[in-house]
């Protein structure tokens, strides 16, 4: 289940805010920039293609925000570069283009720095997450990841991490699936 918590930046021990309710998730986030939707879930049983099931939605997205690309990433549990793909993504950083994820089954931990404040959003099957150019924030999937995601890009070759060198990162939750 989707979950936002919300932090002081200064206080990784009291969330101001911890719900899974969709529209205090929109509320918490559109001030920041954040856009968070969630899409129904689609049958992909039989080996249905993510990208299919889920054009009606892509073509909006891309005609909104100009995407040029689509892709989708996937993650296993048994991934033998899980732990160092991990890694890639825990410390502060941004990225010149949004950052527009929809989760198609499994988790990630979206965690935003904006406004003096820390956002952790976990994201599940069936959400919408798009990042705005320039926020810094970071990304982890968790010890055992498994999860799909179709991505947008305006370029994906610009797609890079530039890392702030904050260690904010290290001070809050890490994506601990139960």
């Amino acid at each position: 289940m989707s979950r936002l918590r919300v932090f002081a930046e200064d206080a990784p021990d009291a969330p101001l805010l911890d719900t899974d309710e969709e529209a205090a998730i929109v509320a918490a986030l559109a001030p920041v920039g954040v856009r968070f939707e969630r899409w129904p879930l689609r049958d992909l049983a039989g080996g249905a293609d993510a990208l299919t099931a889920y054009a009606p939605e892509i073509e909006r997205l891309k005609a909104e925000g100009g995407y040029q690309s689509v892709d989708t990433v996937a993650m296993i549990p048994d991934h033998p570069a899980r732990a160092e793909l991990r890694t890639k993504f825990l410390d502060e950083h941004t990225h010149a283009e949004d950052e527009v994820r929809f989760f198609v089954e499994g988790e990630g931990l979206f965690t935003l720095h904006a406004k003096g404040h820390v956002f952790a959003m976990l994201c599940t099957a069936g959400d919408l997450i798009a990042v705005p150019a320039g926020m810094k924030h970071w990304f982890d999937m968790g010890p055992s990841p498994r999860f799909t995601a179709i991505r947008l890009f305006l370029n994906p070759d610009g797609w890079i991490a530039r890392f702030t060198g904050d260690t904010i990162a290290s001070r809050f939750p890490r994506h601990e699936p139960a």
